[in-house]
């Protein structure tokens, strides 16, 4: 399958790296040609997994977003939500009838990237979907290099819009086989735990983060007090999805 991997972090360098190991063709854009330019001038990856560490071939490393876009059957989006915006709008002039967007996780946006697409006066038809988390767990060793320690076995996905979801789902599932249908993009937004485990887990160790040299925030800092904050916070999240049916 004919997929775009946009942009360039660790889980952008993560799918680029094991879809291409599955086979797939894979166009990858990132922003930054000077941080790109190891993967533009060789065309490869090295992914370090559970099965070791090789090097894998990407089809088109690319620095021009139409490029990575043009003739893709599905793109996939593994960026941090503080790029939707602007991404949205950068990406939307290029989308074409028959694509899906799989922005994993999304934090609601599906429903930036559809508006991005209403609002530029493309008239493609494009499914959006959106996961609670991402496929891997994930960190770049070099700007040619990542690990993945962790493939994600579950990825509750909801499309929207909701009518294209069989077809969407169907699509996706040819790149990720552990996707769980959800009733919409809401559905898989409000799937998403990031926003209940991170930020007290974060703000709550913020001394021993700054004083000791090395702390393991997941260990060491989910203590009693933290872990009722985060009981507290995935209360409402459920809350809410009761509400909403």
């Amino acid at each position: 399958m004919e997929i775009a991997i946009i942009g360039g972090g660790h889980g952008c360098y993560a799918a680029a790296a094991d879809l291409s190991d599955k086979g797939h063709s894979v166009r990858m854009w990132r922003q930054n040609a000077e941080a790109f330019s190891r993967v533009l001038s060789s065309g490869r990856i090295t992914l370090t997994d559970w099965r070791g560490t090789r090097s894998i071939v990407v089809n088109k490393p690319t620095v021009s977003v139409a490029e990575a876009v043009d003739g893709a059957e599905l793109i996939v989006i593994p960026l941090p939500c503080t790029t939707h915006d602007p991404l949205s709008k950068l990406l939307a002039p290029h989308l074409q009838d028959g694509q899906v967007v799989y922005i994993p996780p999304a934090t609601f946006g599906t429903y930036i990237f559809a508006h991005a697409l209403f609002n530029s006066k493309n008239s493609a038809k494009v499914a959006f979907g959106e996961t609670g988390t991402l496929p891997y767990l994930a960190r770049k060793q070099s700007e040619d290099h990542v690990r993945i320690s962790v493939y994600a076995t579950r990825l509750p996905t909801g499309i929207f819009p909701a009518k294209d979801t069989n077809y969407a789902l169907k699509l996706v599932a040819e790149a990720y086989s552990s996707i769980e249908p959800l009733q919409d993009a809401l559905d898989g937004a409000l799937m998403n735990a990031g926003p209940v485990i991170h930020p007290p887990l974060i703000v709550m160790n913020a001394g021993p983060l700054e004083h000791f040299d090395v702390w393991d925030i997941h260990n060491e800092g989910t203590q009693p007090s933290i872990r009722r904050v985060t009981d507290a916070l995935d209360n409402e999240r459920m809350k809410l999805r009761e509400a909403l049916g």
